[in-house]
Formats: C-alpha cells, structure tokens, sequence
C-alpha cells in the first residue's frame, strides 16, 4: 500500500468498558477512590525504603523500585480512562495510542525483568548466603534496574516501530478502554498474520516461558531452604512465598491477553482492568503486608511526620 495511506486514520475511537451511563459513573468512582487509597500507599512504600537505614539491602531496594515502575504502568491508562466516563467522543489521536502502547510495554518489560532480577537476589541470598554482599553489592543492583529498563525499552520499541508503518484507513474503533497491540493490529489495512506471529512470540511467548522460569527457581529455593535453621527457613520460605503471589498477580493477566491469537474473548476488559489498573498497584502492597521488617519502618516513619506536625 502507498505510503499517503498511511496516515488516513488520525484517531481511534475507544468504546470504553460500558455505554451505560449509570455504569460508567460506577465504574468512575470505584476506579478513583481504588486509585485515591492504593497510589499514596505505594508512593509511602518507596518513601519508606528510601528514609529508612534498616531497608536498605537489595531486596528492598529492588521492592522500591518495582511500586516505581507500577506507579508509572498505572498511570498510562487510568488517567484518561476516568476522563473518558464523562466525555461524549471518546477518542485518541494515532501518535497518542502509540505513546500507549510503547509505555504499556516498556514498563511492563521492564517490571517482568526486575522481578527476574528479584529472583537472582533470593537465589544468591539463599544458595550463597556467604559471597551474598559482594555479589549482590549497591552499584551490581543498579546495573540490574537499569539492564530491567533497557529490557523494556528494546521490547516495546520493536513493537511500535513496527505498528507506526501499518496502513490505518478504517474501521477505527477500538473495543477498549486504552491501545494495545492485540486491539490495533487487527484494524490494519493489510494481512498482519506475520506481524501477529512476530508480536505473539515477543510478548506472549517471552511471557509465559519467564512465568514459568519464575515458578521453577523459586520452586527450588523453597526446596533448599528446607535444610537451612529454623528461623531462617521460615523467614526465607515466606520471602519466596510472597514473590510467587507477585509473579502469579503480575503474569496472569498478561498470559490471557498475550498468549492467544488476537481476537476478542469475553473476559477480554475485565483482564485489562486488573492489567493496567488493579493488580500492578496491589503488587507491592501484598508484599509490604507479609513483610514485618517495613510494616514497622512504615509506623516510624508516619510517627516522625505527624511528630514535626
């Protein structure tokens, strides 16, 4: 197709989550007040890990670094999806839906391989508990964040690169509340099942088999801290325990909306709601209630500012 067709489509159209009126304000003051109470809390968590001395081995430097990038992921669709429970014409321009998609799934990469690089942290503190604090040393955890960021950045740019080049001369409605890549292929004006393959095997695929990893080699730490001491076996199994709930909350949605062809099922928007919306927030809440250590650092820290109050 001639490169003038290209940009015929200038805006897409979203549907939304309901036409209902009475439902759409429901559904808007469920999503604020969700978004009002579970933000702060996570901003709390990093202040908490950053201003407190006790917090400051790897393992929570790196659970600071997972509410940032979830804070971010949340703040991509939500914003304009509240926006959009009051406005009649419920649209977003073709440079806006690509900015959706490349931060969709430059955050999301990067959020899958920091809980990668969460795991190699439970690894080494379990299995070489001695070589522990050289290996897992300050500027080694920097390195892991920014190699987490650059993971994301080289997965979404492939993607955008290639949606940015489709031909888009109509339909132009998207069912959904925000652009994804499973929505956006579909209305393009040509045969896309190669793109598909190719997106299929550098989302989905890329998905599930780090899903699976995850469960493995956590899996075997709780194998080998069965012969560890008491008291550190049950602090370690619980550590392990909890990132399982994290890999399992994170990879679930994202495992139905990627590991499949691109067609529309019935459960399609609820999973993108606790994709985008619910889940990356309660990711490191969940953490921080089965974590005794910065349950505590949390008290301190609402003591001393209501103290200078």
């Amino acid at each position: 197709m001639q490169q003038e067709n290209h940009s015929v489509v200038e805006e897409f159209v979203l549907l939304g989550l309901s036409q209902a009126r009475g439902v759409q304000l429901l559904l808007f003051v469920l999503f604020l007040v969700f978004y009002s109470l579970v933000l702060p809390a996570n901003i709390l968590i990093i202040l908490t890990i950053r201003n407190d001395p006790r917090l400051g081995s790897p393992m929570y430097f790196f659970l600071a670094n997972l509410a940032f990038l979830d804070i971010c992921y949340c703040s991509v669709t939500p914003p304009k999806m509240l926006a959009d429970f009051f406005s009649r014409h419920k649209t977003i321009s073709f440079k806006g839906c690509l900015a959706q998609l490349f931060f969709l799934h430059f955050l999301g990469g990067s959020e899958i391989s920091l809980l990668i690089s969460m795991a190699i942290d439970r690894y080494v503190a379990i299995c070489r508990p001695l070589q522990y604090t050289s290996v897992m040393s300050r500027p080694t955890c920097r390195a892991m964040v920014a190699g987490s960021w650059c993971v994301g950045f080289l997965h979404s740019i492939v993607q955008v690169i290639f949606i940015a080049h489709l031909p888009f001369c109509g339909p132009n409605k998207v069912d959904s509340f925000f652009c994804d890549i499973t929505q956006i292929v579909k209305l393009a004006c040509v045969d896309t099942y190669a793109l598909e393959l190719f997106m299929f095997v550098n989302s989905g695929v890329s998905i599930l088999v780090c899903f699976i990893l995850l469960l493995i080699s956590y899996g075997v730490l709780l194998v080998k801290v069965r012969t560890g001491s008491s008291q550190g076996k049950s602090k370690a199994a619980s550590t392990c325990f909890t990132h399982i709930i994290m890999v399992v909350i994170m990879f679930g949605p994202a495992i139905y909306i990627y590991c499949r062809p691109f067609m529309d099922f019935p459960f399609d928007k609820v999973m993108a709601v606790l994709h985008t919306v619910v889940f990356p927030l309660m990711n490191p809440m969940i953490y921080t209630l089965r974590n005794k250590e910065i349950k505590q650092a949390m008290w301190r820290l609402l003591s001393k500012r209501r103290a200078l109050m």
